[in-house]
């Protein structure tokens, strides 16, 4: 009788390797459209396809893969439609997850979002400044209490992460003193516990950065991205 690999050693593996695909997902490693081969992540890392395949379901719950029939998994590709309606989902879900985080982030919590918007200010690494941004804005939804509106914000934010990187690539300095100012209005805000402001200066970040994304097309070619294809 064949004995498989114990359950929690599938799931302590399966959790490995999302963490490795999520980390290059989210870095641009694997870009917009790009497929994920179960047998080549396997060889690759050493593993047999059954944790792999834990993965990929893991990451299609975050909205990092999705799976196709006959093609497998594969990092979704939008067009601008579609990214243009995820960035007004931001608009309206991110308000609301700020203003539900408000009360209940502790003083040390705000001096951290302090010290990384210091660091932001400071960088100007593109891979670092989207680790940064990312660790900036669901740090100020610590405290959003409800696991369903939370979940979504972050599922939200993996899909639109390449197409925000890309955009971020052809900006130079003017747009990091754009969202260094945005940043810094959102801070005050959360400083004085002001859920009007913070809400208002928040929606406005994210719409200011859904209209400059539909102004520049060349964010959506396979080119824009890494190992799109």
């Amino acid at each position: 009788m064949t004995v498989g690999p114990a359950p929690a050693a599938v799931g302590a593996a399966s959790e490995r390797i999302a963490a490795h695909l999520r980390d290059a997902i989210l870095a641009g490693e694997i870009g917009p459209g790009a497929r994920i081969r179960q047998e080549e992540v396997a060889e690759r890392l050493g593993t047999s396809r059954l944790p792999v395949r834990e993965a990929l379901r893991i990451l299609e719950a975050e909205g990092l893969t999705e799976h196709t029939a006959n093609k497998g998994a594969r990092v979704p590709r939008l067009d601008p439609a579609e990214l243009d309606v995820l960035y007004q989902m931001r608009e309206r879900l991110e308000p609301l997850a700020l203003t539900e985080s408000l009360p209940h982030l502790s003083a040390g919590d705000i001096k951290e979002l302090h010290a990384v918007q210091e660091r932001i200010t400071g960088d100007a690494d593109l891979r670092e400044f989207m680790v940064l941004d990312r660790a900036f804005h669901l740090g100020s939804y610590a405290g959003c209490a409800s696991e369903q509106l939370s979940s979504s914000v972050v599922r939200l934010w993996n899909a639109t992460q390449p197409y925000r990187r890309a955009f971020m690539a052809l900006g130079g300095p003017q747009r990091r003193w754009i969202i260094d100012h945005e940043h810094r209005l959102l801070l005050d805000a959360i400083d004085r516990r002001d859920p009007v402001d913070a809400e208002r200066y928040l929606a406005g970040h994210i719409r200011r950065t859904r209209i400059e994304l539909g102004a520049h097309p060349e964010v959506f070619r396979p080119s824009a991205g890494p190992r799109g294809s």
